[in-house]
């Protein structure tokens, strides 16, 4: 969902409420009416009084008087009305706006994520979906609604006289073209401190997920003085903005009192000259008053228009960039019978990088249990983010049962793949939520069997609350143990045909990695399995070990195969073991 400008997305919200929201410009309509006909009943009745005998002014006042109080009724349903209508549309069209910006983002890639800031993201739906709110209450009550009042008041002005007309369109003519003009500068100020916030937002929040860094390294004070320098900057836009905004306050009020005195001149001129009655001159003070006033707070609201406005374009900038993570309109579900996997010529680099892999070939038998071993960097875990499909190829193909993979739905692909983390994140949910984010269908029973085949069981029953123990933001109410080993218990609840291990007992110690290292087994029968290792030790059962290095496979082979080549492998293993034989 993809919006060319403000206008077609502040549309296509209101478009979905349109009775509502019609009935908002109704009661808009009726109000400019109204603010208009009540000097008129006021004018009648003056008139009524200053021409009229006393013992004739009831006859003359009484329809004037109860149409001034008719009115006053009117005002108060209009009123209600307008809550009411209120209430019934902007809260839908605010959460609307929520879950339609965090499904859109759900559609960017893994590498967008990586370049964009959590909090400055969630920032911009939090701005975007409250401020098109006030956008679209200025747009009806603001300028729908006073437009229309100018109309109604200057028709009824060129009705008691065609000078007092006159005198208005020449003099709004001037102010608002003045004002808009201005205005329109002002959005750019707007922006740019919009942007400004939105960085400082997302810097509180990168400090508040790294606050075990800051504890750990006492920066606390250099944090302070990283953010203020951002927060110097956001200042400066706003003084600046604000700068801006009162020249414009000052010229506009300049101007309304011009207004006053023109209109004042020409009351006194024409009542000299007998061309209007006593209640003429009330009605036209009446409505110049009140146009005055409406005048000057429209143009204040032309300030906070203009940062609205500006706030919500340079959200929507960002939030509604086209997806970069879409599947093909031919995109066909992945079917699994066997598990084998091809790697047929594939090229990767990293965003115009250093070539990763160039012409890189592998082909994985259905249920084989393959180690990937090499020193950081050479190519391991990017292997099997590509599998994942987190990023695109270069050039090749990656084959699952004989089918592309870039062919078929993200959704398909990853619900065949199960993958346990080096580091487990888990959601700011309960233990219960947090496994069965493996399976969302899945029984109580079910969640309980893998919790104990993940051994987690024991230590969850610990918890004051069990399975219903919020993990913390993160899950860093958690020892890294035991999130890993929620990982796990999710992986087995998960049941997939393929299977990828990234470090998954790295953070375990030995007793629990023996425990776990049974639960692995488990999981890895009859399983498609590519296990990601720096402790070599682990991968002694595996059916197939691949050494990686600089984006090649220069070494493969069983554990002890590859020990009898006394190559790459068998120097690792050296100095892990501190066998000096082998080297």
């Amino acid at each position: 969902m993809i919006f060319r400008s403000l206008t077609s997305f502040t549309w296509h919200y209101a478009n979905r409420y349109k009775w509502p929201v019609l009935g908002l410009f109704a009661v808009g309509l009726i109000w400019a009416a109204y603010f208009s006909l009540n000097p008129m009943m006021v004018k009648l009745i003056i008139d009524a009084v200053a021409e009229h005998p006393t013992d004739e002014l009831i006859h003359y006042a009484l329809g004037p008087i109860c149409g001034y109080f008719g009115m006053a009724i009117v005002l108060l349903s209009l009123s209600t009305a307008y809550d009411y209508l209120f209430l019934k549309v902007f809260p839908r069209i605010r959460a609307d706006i929520i879950e339609d910006m965090h499904a859109h983002l759900q559609k960017h890639s893994y590498y967008f994520f990586q370049t964009q800031l959590a909090g400055t993201l969630s920032n911009k739906i939090s701005d975007l979906s409250k401020n098109i709110i006030t956008v679209l209450c200025s747009v009806i009550d603001d300028f729908f609604s006073r437009s229309l009042l100018f109309i109604f008041s200057l028709s009824t002005l060129f009705w008691v006289h065609p000078l007092f007309a006159l005198a208005l369109i020449l003099w709004s003519g001037i102010f608002f073209l003045l004002s808009y003009t201005l205005a329109k500068k002002s959005e750019k100020y707007s922006t740019e401190f919009s942007e400004s916030r939105s960085t400082v937002m997302g810097k509180v929040v990168d400090a508040m997920t790294n606050i075990f860094n800051i504890k750990l390294f006492a920066t606390e004070k250099y944090e302070h003085g990283y953010l203020r320098k951002h927060i110097k900057e956001m200042v400066d836009k706003e003084q600046r903005l604000h700068w801006y905004m009162m020249k414009l306050k000052s010229i506009q009020s300049v101007s309304i009192t011009l207004l006053i005195f023109a209109m004042m001149g020409l009351l006194i001129y024409t009542r000299l000259q007998g061309w209007i009655t006593v209640g003429d001159f009330a009605l036209v003070l009446t409505l110049t008053t009140g146009i005055v006033d409406e005048t000057f707070y429209l143009a204040m609201q032309f300030v906070t228009f203009s940062e609205d406005v500006g706030v919500c374009k340079q959200a929507l900038s960002i939030i509604s960039r086209p997806p970069d993570a879409l599947d093909s309109p031919e995109a066909t579900d992945l079917a699994i019978t066997k598990g084998e996997i091809v790697f047929d010529k594939v090229s990767f680099n990293y965003f115009n990088g250093q070539p990763i892999f160039e012409n890189l070939s592998l082909k994985i038998a259905p249920g084989e249990k393959v180690g990937l071993v090499g020193l950081s960097g050479s190519g391991k875990s990017t292997l099997v983010h590509l599998l994942l499909r987190l990023y695109e190829l270069s050039s090749g193909r990656i084959l699952i049962d004989g089918q592309d993979i870039s062919k078929v739905t993200r959704s398909s692909l990853t619900r065949h793949i199960a993958m346990i983390p080096q580091d487990t994140v888990l959601f700011h949910r309960t233990v219960h939520e947090n496994i069965l984010y493996g399976k969302h269908d899945a029984t109580e029973p079910e969640i309980i069997e893998a919790s104990k085949k993940a051994h987690c069981h024991p230590f969850i029953l610990q918890m004051k609350e069990g399975y219903q123990t919020i993990v913390g933001e993160r899950g860093l109410k958690l020892s890294g143990g035991q999130r890993q080993r929620l990982s796990i218990a999710r992986a087995i609840l998960k049941n997939a045909p393929i299977l990828i291990l990234d470090e998954a007992t790295s953070a375990l110690d030995s007793f629990t990695e023996q425990q776990i290292q049974s639960s692995l087994d488990y999981l890895m029968q009859d399983r498609t399995t590519l296990a990601i290792a720096h402790r070599l030790s682990t991968l002694r059962q595996m059916d197939r070990i691949l050494v990686f290095e600089k984006g090649c496979v220069i070494e493969e082979g069983t554990h002890q195969q590859l020990l009898d080549l006394r190559g790459r492998y068998a120097q690792l293993w050296s100095i892990q073991t501190s066998d000096k034989a082998l080297v």
